[in-house]
């Protein structure tokens, strides 16, 4: 058989005989110190492992342990054991559906008669404990579909003869660990003695196929690491992400409430929440004012037709709701607001010396999300995004998209996110458009990036059906990334609507439009600050700034007037007057999260002062109801940032 060269990136090179492994040639490359470390490998954009055979010249990255690749390669190995375990201690009556390796963890789902409990995830985990001590190693075996789909259906095994039938491939292939085989593209770990640190962590419900008319299944979900100390770290962050949790703290601070009879992933914004929002929302309007936005509000429902032209009925339909019929014509409720903003460039006639145009709006839009998929404030049915659309002239392109991210770095840094990773997202498999375009866009927004020094990452396939965009995700408090600020370039919408603008030479040209979110969906943000922040905001969007509490009914009076003052004054203030002790209300303020807790006994009302305490049990000396506005109001400026 004839010899074929085999190189490590940037390293050794060795000669082998065609058909030798990714083992075997990584044996003669790798010292023995980076054998121990390395789990699979690279060929190209490949991730393939050990049993993998060589038939050309090639250069191998070892995968080593450190390195994402690696941890997922353990997560999806890990997810094949506990399907194994689950099918060791409860037989195989049991039917396996699908188990990924996911952010952070991995999961499967299973068909079983009888709900899984905490008690049954103690014996899966013994039972995983004694593979991971036998090293099974898993074994990877091609065959043609029609025989696969006959072994399946002898076995009982629906899923697998529908996800083969779905495939439509001449060949599958399978891996198999122990007992238990399942239709896997891999790569898999070498053995099951890789597997050091893992945790099962909960069961949820799940549609087959994210299907609501399907089976019902239950997705066992866990987390698996290669040291145990990172194991221990990361279970620590899920405790506090807990404490964290949007929807608790949400309905703890009377912010937020969702009501079945109203309708599942629809929020009813309380009076905290609202005044919340408010000040986000004027925060948001005023800077779009100081950048020169203009602000625009347009309907909650327009023409079917509107969508056929824009696309997203051919492309968004499934996120879309049902059409309702008016006067005999078709409207549909909005998921976008991109067509409204052309429809208001349209309505009059525009010139070069109009550009570039810059409209926003806070506006709600409508999507559909099965109920499965809903969660608090993150995944919701009806949101308000803080959308804007630039029109401006190819010329103008660089230097709005400049505008852009210093706005968005400046607006996330106010609310305490500098914390960022951005991606730069490229042409999906469905999409509209012509290359040209495509390239355009992704080099003027690749370009923006470089010229302002950002780092990012490329995502490939990632861009939206009529344009490539850039990603910005936030990292919260404990590390977690958010999805919020989107930039987008758009050649497709101004051509399907037909839109111009008269050049300097009097002949009529198209404008690129720039679809952006800054925060994204509000209700999302909202539920971002609230995890970030643990429900302590910072006072200058605080709902509450300061509570007035009375020490005992004899200062009520003054209590009340002080109350006043401070609302005249324009801060957000409540009082607590109830013949509690005070050391109750104290608690009970700090819970509330409230920055500033205001106490009055008898030598305040003499004084004519307040006794300010902080939420974090720190007292300040007594001051006057104009010193305390004062401070209020200074660091209200400093929190805006003016």
């Amino acid at each position: 058989m004839a010899d074929i060269t085999v190189s490590v990136k940037d390293g050794e090179s060795v000669q082998v005989s065609a058909g030798s492994s990714v083992q075997e040639a990584l044996l003669q490359l790798l010292s023995n110190k980076q054998r121990k470390q390395t789990v699979a490998a690279r060929i190209g954009d490949r991730l393939v492992d050990f049993t993998t055979t060589l038939n050309e010249d090639t250069v191998l990255v070892p995968v080593q342990i450190g390195s994402d690749d690696a941890l997922d390669v353990l997560r999806h190995s890990t997810a094949h054991i506990m399907a194994l375990a689950v099918r060791d201690v409860f037989g195989t009556n049991v039917k396996v559906a699908i188990g990924p390796s996911i952010e952070n963890g991995f999961y499967y789902d299973f068909l079983r008669d009888e709900a899984f409990t905490p008690e049954d995830f103690e014996k899966i985990e013994a039972r995983m404990s004694e593979l991971v001590r036998a090293a099974l190693p898993f074994n990877r075996t091609e065959m043609s579909s029609g025989d696969a789909i006959e072994k399946f259906k002898a076995e009982n095994e629906k899923f697998k003869v529908e996800l083969i039938e779905d495939l439509g491939a001449e060949t599958v292939s399978f891996y198999h660990v122990g007992e238990f085989t399942d239709l896997c593209r891999g790569p898999h770990l070498p053995n099951s003695s890789f597997i050091k640190s893992f945790k099962l962590l909960r069961v949820a419900g799940a549609y087959w196929r994210g299907d609501e008319k399907r089976d019902v299944l239950q997705r066992i979900y866990g987390t698996a690491f290669y040291d145990q100390k990172d194991l221990k770290k990361y279970l620590n962050s899920l405790e506090e992400a807990k404490k964290r949790d949007h929807r608790k703290l949400g309905k703890e601070l009377e912010l937020f409430t969702i009501k079945d009879e109203i309708g599942p992933g629809l929020i009813l914004w309380q009076p905290k929440g609202a005044q919340l929002r408010r000040l986000i929302e004027d925060f948001w309007k005023d800077e779009h004012y100081r950048h020169d936005y203009e602000l625009l509000y347009t309907p909650h429902i327009a023409r079917q037709d509107l969508w056929k032209t824009s696309g997203h009925l051919d492309f968004y339909s499934e996120n879309m709701y049902s059409s309702m019929a008016i006067d005999e014509v078709e409207y549909q409720l909005k998921p976008m607001n991109c067509p409204f903003h052309i429809g208001v460039f349209n309505s009059l006639k525009r010139s070069y010396k109009d550009l570039p145009i810059r409209w926003c709006e806070l506006g709600t839009v409508y999507r559909y999300e099965r109920a499965g998929a809903l969660h608090g404030l993150f995944r919701v049915r009806g949101f308000t995004q803080d959308d804007a659309h630039i029109f401006c002239m190819p010329e103008q392109l660089e230097e709005e998209i400049f505008n852009i991210l210093d706005l968005n770095l400046h607006i996330l840094k106010t609310f305490g996110f500098d914390d960022y990773d951005i991606y730069l997202s490229t042409r999906p498999e469905k999409s509209v458009g012509t290359d040209d375009h495509w390239n355009k866009s992704t080099e003027a927004l690749k370009l923006a990036l470089e010229k302002k020094g950002l780092g990012y990452v490329i995502d490939p396939g990632e861009g939206v059906f009529y344009g490539p965009k850039i990603d910005i995700k936030i990292k919260d408090q404990i590390g977690r990334s958010w999805q919020c600020s989107t930039i987008q370039v758009d050649f497709n919408l101004p051509e399907r609507f037909e839109m111009e603008y008269t050049g300097t030479d009097n002949s009529e040209h198209q404008p690129i439009m720039i679809h952006r979110a800054l925060m994204g969906s509000l209700e999302r943000f909202i539920g971002v600050l609230i995890e970030h922040y643990a429900g302590a905001f910072p006072l200058w969007f605080a709902p509450v700034q300061a509570r007035i509490l009375n020490i005992t009914d004899d200062q009520a009076g003054y209590a009340e007037e002080v109350f006043k003052q401070l609302r005249m004054l324009g801060l957000r203030i409540e009082k607590d007057l109830r013949n509690e002790k005070l050391n109750y209300k104290i608690r009970e303020a700090q819970v509330a999260k409230i920055p500033y807790m205001l106490i009055i006994g008898d030598k305040e009302k003499d004084d004519g002062t307040v006794t300010v305490r902080l939420r974090n049990g720190k007292n300040l000396p007594p001051m006057s109801i104009k010193d305390f506005a004062d401070m209020i109001d200074a660091e209200v400026k400093e929190g805006r940032g003016y």
